[in-house]
Protein backbone atom coordinates (compact mmCIF):
# COMPACT_ATOMS: atom_id res chain seq x y z
CA UNK A 1 0.00 0.00 0.00
CA UNK A 2 0.75 3.14 -1.28
CA UNK A 3 1.84 6.20 2.06
CA UNK A 4 0.01 8.77 0.04
CA UNK A 5 -2.58 7.98 -2.80
CA UNK A 6 -4.13 10.85 -4.35
CA UNK A 7 -7.43 10.14 -6.55
CA UNK A 8 -9.12 12.42 -9.04
CA UNK A 9 -7.99 14.97 -6.95
CA UNK A 10 -9.98 18.57 -7.96
CA UNK A 11 -8.77 22.11 -6.22
CA UNK A 12 -9.73 25.24 -7.38
CA UNK A 13 -8.71 29.16 -6.52
CA UNK A 14 -12.46 30.48 -6.47
CA UNK A 15 -13.74 30.19 -10.18
CA UNK A 16 -9.77 28.73 -11.71
CA UNK A 17 -10.44 25.26 -11.79
CA UNK A 18 -6.77 24.70 -10.82
CA UNK A 19 -6.49 20.77 -10.34
CA UNK A 20 -8.42 18.61 -12.58
CA UNK A 21 -8.42 15.27 -11.76
CA UNK A 22 -5.08 14.26 -10.72
CA UNK A 23 -4.09 10.88 -9.71
CA UNK A 24 -0.49 9.96 -7.95
CA UNK A 25 1.14 7.66 -5.79
CA UNK A 26 4.09 8.11 -3.25
CA UNK A 27 5.89 4.91 -2.01
CA UNK A 28 7.81 4.88 1.39
CA UNK A 29 11.20 5.30 0.76
CA UNK A 30 10.84 7.30 -2.04
CA UNK A 31 11.23 10.85 -3.45
CA UNK A 32 8.59 11.54 -6.39
CA UNK A 33 9.16 14.71 -8.20
CA UNK A 34 6.05 16.83 -9.51
CA UNK A 35 7.61 19.05 -12.82
CA UNK A 36 5.97 21.14 -15.09
CA UNK A 37 5.89 24.96 -16.20
CA UNK A 38 4.45 28.02 -13.73
CA UNK A 39 1.04 27.35 -13.24
CA UNK A 40 0.86 23.78 -13.91
CA UNK A 41 -0.90 22.75 -10.37
CA UNK A 42 2.29 21.51 -8.55
CA UNK A 43 2.09 24.02 -5.82
CA UNK A 44 -1.29 23.69 -5.74
CA UNK A 45 -1.52 19.85 -4.91
CA UNK A 46 1.25 20.13 -2.59
CA UNK A 47 -1.01 22.70 -0.69
CA UNK A 48 -3.74 20.46 -0.72
CA UNK A 49 -2.17 17.22 0.51
CA UNK A 50 -1.09 19.50 3.42
CA UNK A 51 -4.49 20.52 3.94
CA UNK A 52 -4.33 24.82 2.98
CA UNK A 53 -6.40 23.85 0.18
CA UNK A 54 -9.61 21.93 0.76
CA UNK A 55 -10.28 19.77 -2.98
CA UNK A 56 -14.35 19.72 -4.08
CA UNK A 57 -13.74 16.36 -5.49
CA UNK A 58 -11.45 13.24 -5.06
CA UNK A 59 -9.50 12.03 -2.09
CA UNK A 60 -6.36 11.88 -0.44
CA UNK A 61 -5.44 9.32 1.88
CA UNK A 62 -2.20 8.64 3.68
CA UNK A 63 -0.89 5.85 5.63
CA UNK A 64 -4.89 4.09 4.45
CA UNK A 65 -6.56 7.08 5.96
CA UNK A 66 -8.40 9.68 4.24
CA UNK A 67 -6.84 12.86 5.25
CA UNK A 68 -8.29 15.49 2.91
CA UNK A 69 -11.40 16.65 5.17
CA UNK A 70 -8.79 17.35 8.16
CA UNK A 71 -7.45 20.40 9.10
CA UNK A 72 -3.89 21.15 8.39
CA UNK A 73 -2.55 21.38 11.81
CA UNK A 74 -4.14 17.80 12.19
CA UNK A 75 -2.35 16.70 8.83
CA UNK A 76 0.76 17.81 10.66
CA UNK A 77 0.09 15.84 13.32
CA UNK A 78 -0.94 12.43 11.05
CA UNK A 79 3.03 12.67 10.00
CA UNK A 80 3.42 15.39 6.82
CA UNK A 81 5.48 18.35 7.19
CA UNK A 82 5.13 20.65 4.36
CA UNK A 83 8.51 23.32 3.83
CA UNK A 84 6.45 25.72 1.84
CA UNK A 85 7.39 28.31 -1.39
CA UNK A 86 9.03 31.07 -0.25
CA UNK A 87 10.36 29.71 2.77
CA UNK A 88 8.01 31.55 4.77
CA UNK A 89 10.21 31.83 8.24
CA UNK A 90 9.26 33.42 10.95
CA UNK A 91 11.58 36.43 10.74
CA UNK A 92 11.10 38.11 13.72
CA UNK A 93 12.51 34.94 15.45
CA UNK A 94 15.48 33.54 15.69
CA UNK A 95 16.43 30.32 13.86
CA UNK A 96 16.40 28.33 17.64
CA UNK A 97 12.51 29.54 18.05
CA UNK A 98 11.77 29.04 14.59
CA UNK A 99 12.88 25.28 15.01
CA UNK A 100 10.94 25.28 18.17
CA UNK A 101 7.44 26.16 16.01
CA UNK A 102 8.21 23.30 13.99
CA UNK A 103 7.97 20.91 17.02
CA UNK A 104 4.75 22.20 18.11
CA UNK A 105 2.93 18.64 17.89
CA UNK A 106 5.78 17.17 20.42
CA UNK A 107 4.39 19.77 23.02
CA UNK A 108 5.86 19.85 26.26
CA UNK A 109 8.26 17.24 25.51
CA UNK A 110 11.95 19.08 26.19
CA UNK A 111 13.96 15.99 25.29
CA UNK A 112 12.43 15.17 21.69
CA UNK A 113 12.52 18.78 20.77
CA UNK A 114 16.02 18.65 21.73
CA UNK A 115 16.91 15.06 19.94
CA UNK A 116 15.64 16.85 17.31
CA UNK A 117 17.22 20.43 17.07
CA UNK A 118 20.21 17.94 17.27
CA UNK A 119 19.05 16.20 14.56
CA UNK A 120 18.34 19.28 12.52
CA UNK A 121 21.92 20.61 12.95
CA UNK A 122 23.55 17.63 12.25
CA UNK A 123 21.68 17.99 8.59
CA UNK A 124 22.81 21.96 8.18
CA UNK A 125 25.43 22.94 10.87
CA UNK A 126 25.39 26.57 9.29
CA UNK A 127 22.16 26.83 11.37
CA UNK A 128 23.67 25.83 14.75
CA UNK A 129 25.94 28.79 13.93
CA UNK A 130 23.33 31.08 13.51
CA UNK A 131 20.95 29.58 16.09
CA UNK A 132 20.67 32.89 18.17
CA UNK A 133 20.37 34.86 15.09
CA UNK A 134 17.11 36.14 13.71
CA UNK A 135 15.29 34.29 10.65
CA UNK A 136 14.88 37.49 8.91
CA UNK A 137 19.13 37.94 8.92
CA UNK A 138 19.88 34.85 7.12
CA UNK A 139 20.68 34.89 3.60
CA UNK A 140 18.22 32.74 1.15
CA UNK A 141 20.09 29.66 1.54
CA UNK A 142 20.39 29.65 5.17
CA UNK A 143 16.31 30.72 5.01
CA UNK A 144 16.03 27.91 2.77
CA UNK A 145 17.73 25.24 5.28
CA UNK A 146 15.59 26.67 8.11
CA UNK A 147 12.39 26.29 6.49
CA UNK A 148 13.68 22.61 5.61
CA UNK A 149 14.58 22.26 9.15
CA UNK A 150 11.45 23.63 11.02
CA UNK A 151 9.58 21.47 8.74
CA UNK A 152 11.65 18.35 9.71
CA UNK A 153 10.79 18.94 13.51
CA UNK A 154 7.88 17.39 13.79
CA UNK A 155 9.78 14.32 12.68
CA UNK A 156 7.01 13.32 10.28
CA UNK A 157 6.97 9.99 7.40
CA UNK A 158 5.93 12.89 4.42
CA UNK A 159 8.08 15.75 4.04
CA UNK A 160 6.81 18.29 0.94
CA UNK A 161 9.25 20.60 -0.44
CA UNK A 162 8.26 23.24 -2.53
CA UNK A 163 10.86 24.68 -4.80
CA UNK A 164 13.73 24.44 -2.45
CA UNK A 165 16.32 25.81 -4.96
CA UNK A 166 14.20 28.70 -6.18
CA UNK A 167 16.23 31.95 -5.75
CA UNK A 168 19.57 30.50 -4.96
CA UNK A 169 22.86 30.46 -6.37
CA UNK A 170 24.48 27.19 -8.43
CA UNK A 171 26.50 26.22 -5.59
CA UNK A 172 23.60 26.42 -3.12
CA UNK A 173 21.07 24.62 -5.00
CA UNK A 174 23.96 21.67 -5.24
CA UNK A 175 23.87 21.78 -1.32
CA UNK A 176 20.28 21.92 -1.03
CA UNK A 177 19.74 18.56 -3.43
CA UNK A 178 22.84 17.21 -1.98
CA UNK A 179 20.71 17.72 1.26
CA UNK A 180 17.79 16.16 0.21
CA UNK A 181 19.28 13.19 -1.28
CA UNK A 182 20.82 12.85 2.62
CA UNK A 183 17.30 12.82 4.03
CA UNK A 184 16.17 10.35 2.09
CA UNK A 185 18.86 8.36 2.68
CA UNK A 186 18.04 8.59 6.30
CA UNK A 187 14.55 6.96 5.84
CA UNK A 188 12.33 10.34 5.01
CA UNK A 189 10.00 9.95 1.94
CA UNK A 190 9.49 13.14 -0.11
CA UNK A 191 7.30 14.44 -2.72
CA UNK A 192 9.32 17.16 -4.65
CA UNK A 193 7.98 20.19 -6.33
CA UNK A 194 10.93 22.01 -7.98
CA UNK A 195 11.04 24.18 -11.35
CA UNK A 196 14.84 22.94 -11.94
CA UNK A 197 13.71 19.63 -13.51
CA UNK A 198 17.15 18.17 -14.07
CA UNK A 199 18.39 18.30 -10.62
CA UNK A 200 14.99 17.21 -9.26
CA UNK A 201 14.98 14.25 -11.59
CA UNK A 202 18.30 13.39 -11.03
CA UNK A 203 17.46 12.71 -7.11
CA UNK A 204 14.04 11.72 -7.76
CA UNK A 205 12.42 7.46 -7.95
CA UNK A 206 9.62 8.53 -10.08
CA UNK A 207 7.97 11.93 -11.50
CA UNK A 208 4.85 12.99 -12.52
CA UNK A 209 4.90 16.12 -15.11
CA UNK A 210 1.81 18.19 -14.93
CA UNK A 211 0.54 20.44 -17.35
CA UNK A 212 -2.63 22.97 -16.96
CA UNK A 213 -3.63 20.82 -13.45
CA UNK A 214 -3.22 17.82 -14.90
CA UNK A 215 -0.89 14.59 -15.45
CA UNK A 216 0.29 14.19 -18.66
CA UNK A 217 3.66 12.20 -18.30
CA UNK A 218 4.76 9.53 -15.17
CA UNK A 219 7.75 7.09 -14.73
CA UNK A 220 10.32 6.57 -13.68
CA UNK A 221 12.61 9.53 -13.09
CA UNK A 222 15.37 8.15 -15.02
CA UNK A 223 13.18 7.17 -17.95
CA UNK A 224 11.90 10.68 -17.67
CA UNK A 225 15.25 12.51 -18.06
CA UNK A 226 15.63 10.66 -21.28
CA UNK A 227 11.96 11.35 -22.67
CA UNK A 228 11.97 13.63 -25.76
CA UNK A 229 9.34 15.47 -24.76
CA UNK A 230 10.76 16.23 -21.37
CA UNK A 231 13.53 16.97 -22.59
CA UNK A 232 12.50 19.59 -25.27
CA UNK A 233 9.84 21.33 -22.73
CA UNK A 234 11.63 21.08 -19.20
CA UNK A 235 15.38 20.81 -20.04
CA UNK A 236 15.86 23.32 -22.54
CA UNK A 237 17.38 20.93 -25.64
CA UNK A 238 16.42 20.98 -28.95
Amino acid sequence: MALLKIENLHAYYGHVHALKGINLEVEEGEVVTLIGANGAGKTTTLRTISGLIRPREGRVEFGGQVINDRPAHRIVEEGISHAPEGRQVFTTLTVTENLNMGAYTLGGDREAIEENRRRVFNLFPRLEERKNQLGGTLSGGEQQMLSIGRALMARPRLLLLDEPSLGLAPLLVKAIFDTVREINARGMTILLVEQNARAALKIAHRAYVLETGKVVLSGPAQDLLRDERVRKAYLGEQ
